[in-house]
């Protein structure tokens, strides 16, 4: 963690800068009472180009080599990527973090508060400790908004107790080949998942974004990215527009009528245009057909990719602001982007006009979040990280998002007394595989990446002493005594890029072997299918006797074992068509495909499906 030591004129500067200011005593844009379009014009009317295009650039904290260099910039944002957090990993550090960078903002010649983003997608999952709930996939199993709405609040609870104001989420996406590395990051298939899951932007949002605990929403990726050929991530969305506006478009109108407070740009392209240099979908779609009055971000470094080359260009960026994106996501070149962007100005390249228009929509949610009464961490959050009481609601998420998709002999319920359960599989025991990529690190990786209970835990908790519960990662040891075996495999932790499956989307070398033990045995097996997308398991279904799809459930593994033991009956319904082979993707509802289990297909202990 970078630590700063600010002298007695900079303490001066930011004491000044944050004390609200009374009518008619200084500038109209320090007074609390006056509308915010009045604030926000009094500040546009006081500002120089240079000041207006700080607030125009994000940069990545890493980034920021010295202390000052926030007030030198006069930089309007910070974010903290995938990967980006302070050492040590606690509440406690981010909040100082956050301030410290904050006071340097505040020590500005007109003391403009930073926002500061992070990815908190499936709660606050950079910050160990914090509830890690379960992904968008297995939310979308749920088909339950108002749970989503009170998963958005919990995590803007945890996110406020770090000082962080700005979340990179919900993701809106509608992925349509599961073979693409982010399908975990979707709701579902279908658009009416994601418009209706839309509720956790007032869950984040809350009933005012200046209310303690609020912070701003950002609806991404903008637009199409779940719908590219072959699932490439970044890559082509060859669709025609009434496709477009029929599958991708719904939730973000959704979100707008929500009044999310920020759209990110997609890295994908639309026949053949990069989103980012996509004026039509942002200027006329966005901002004028859905009157989005947001911040429009671009994706990290995403304006580099407008000529497929590395490495931003002077047309670069003019392409992307005069596409209508507000803020720029340039986590390192931050400087070299300034000076570029000032000198499109210059030249008449980019007009004051949209340089003004930014900043209005920037400065707006900035006094709307109350940064320039209450700039700094609210530590009465703290306490929430990683609360009982939200895990408890993300333990509730777990039991809702698992989907029994076969129980061959009512294999399941399991019993709790006088039973022999042989447990076995790669993430059994393994927090980081149940909560998969972007979890304290942006891919994410096995083992104890953060606090919570494992799928084995869950298990061991509920069965009772009159039963036997045995644990072997590989399945060593199963024979006939036992009365049951449960199988946790899947895949192990991916995000974007490598997350990307081309070729074979089956089990991989090692859950085949364990599960062979199994088999060999005897033992009537229960799957528990770890993944973050529908697996290509046609051949191995008829030799298990029962199959839960529990997607990637994050820190609660407890709530696997509520629905296993009977605790909680399945309610889980598929937000994907099951593919039968990995040679029928993309397959959606709707296209007269034959999955080996269809959309919204759930099984439960009762009552039948």
């Amino acid at each position: 963690m970078r630590r700063f030591t600010l002298g007695i004129l900079t303490a001066a500067l930011v004491l000044g800068s944050h004390t609200p200011a009374l009518a008619g005593n200084g500038p109209a844009y320090r007074d609390a009472w006056r509308p915010v379009k009045v604030r926000v014009a009094d500040l546009l009317s006081r500002m120089t180009l240079d000041e207006k295009i700080g607030q125009m650039t994000q940069a990545e904290r890493l980034g920021i080599k010295a202390p000052g260099d926030v007030t030198k910039g006069m930089l309007g944002s910070l974010l903290s990527g995938g990967s980006s957090q302070p050492t040590p990993n606690n509440a406690a550090t981010w909040a100082d973090m956050y301030d410290g960078f904050q006071k340097e903002a505040l020590a500005t010649r007109l003391g403009i508060p930073l926002i500061y983003g992070v990815d908190a997608v499936h709660g606050h999952n950079g910050l160990y400790g914090a509830t890690v709930f379960p992904h968008n996939i297995g939310l979308g199993a749920t088909r339950d908004p108002a749970l989503v709405k009170k998963i958005g609040r919990a995590t803007a609870e945890e996110v406020s107790g770090t000082g962080i104001d700005w979340n990179f989420a919900p993701c809106l996406c509608v992925a349509r080949n599961d073979r693409w590395g982010r399908t975990y990051e979707s709701f579902g298939e279908v658009p009416e998942i994601a418009s209706s899951m839309t509720t956790a932007i007032d869950g984040m949002q809350g009933r005012s974004l200046s209310a303690p605990g609020s912070v701003l929403a950002t609806a991404k990726h903008y637009i199409g990215d779940g719908g590219t050929t072959g699932g490439d991530d970044q890559g082509e969305t060859d669709i025609s527009e009434a496709e477009l506006r029929a599958v991708h478009l719904p939730p973000f109108r959704e979100a707008v009528r929500r009044g999310v407070g920020s759209v990110m740009i997609s890295y994908s392209s639309w026949n053949g245009l990069k989103m980012h240099a996509g004026s039509y979908l942002i200027n006329d779609v966005l901002k004028g057909e859905l009157k989005f009055s947001g911040i429009v971000i671009s994706d990290y470094n995403g304006i580099d990719q407008i000529d497929r080359q590395p490495g931003f260009t002077p047309a670069e960026v003019t392409a992307s602001v005069n596409a209508g994106i507000d803020m720029v996501m340039v986590p390192f070149e931050y400087q070299k982007f300034m000076d570029t962007l000032k000198a499109e100005v210059v030249a008449g390249r980019v007009t004051p006009s949209r340089i003004d228009d930014a900043n209005r929509r920037i400065l707006t949610k900035k006094f709307e979040l109350g940064l320039f009464e209450r700039p700094l961490t609210d530590r009465r959050f703290l306490k929430t990280v990683g609360s009982a009481e939200h895990r408890a609601l993300a333990r509730q998420a777990v039991r809702e998002s698992q989907v029994l998709l076969k129980n061959e002999n009512r294999v399941l319920p399991l019993d709790k007394s006088r039973n022999r359960i042989f447990v076995a599989g790669k993430s059994a025991d393994d927090i980081g595989n149940q909560s998969g990529g972007w979890t304290v690190g942006w891919q994410g990786k096995s083992g104890p990446v953060t606090e919570g209970t494992t799928i084995l835990q869950g298990i061991r908790h509920t069965a009772k002493p009159s039963s036997t519960v045995t644990f072997d990662k590989n399945a060593n040891g199963i024979d006939k005594s036992y009365d049951v075996a449960v199988a946790v495999v899947g895949e192990t932790p991916y995000a974007e890029g490598r997350g990307d499956k081309p070729e074979g989307m089956g089990l991989d070398a090692e859950d085949l072997a364990t599960l062979k033990r199994l088999q060999d045995s005897g033992v009537p097996t229960v799957v528990v299918l770890v993944s973050g997308r529908p697996l290509d398991i046609a051949q191995q279904l008829p030799e298990w006797d029962g199959l839960i799809a529990s997607w990637l459930p994050g820190s609660e593994g407890q709530g696997v074992a509520d629905v296993l033991f009977g605790d909680h009956n399945p309610t889980g319904k598929l937000p994907v068509t099951w593919m039968r082979s990995a040679d029928q993707q993309p397959i959606n509802v709707g296209d007269g495909k034959s999955g080996l289990f269809p959309f919204g297909f759930g099984l439960r202990y009762r009552h039948g499906w």
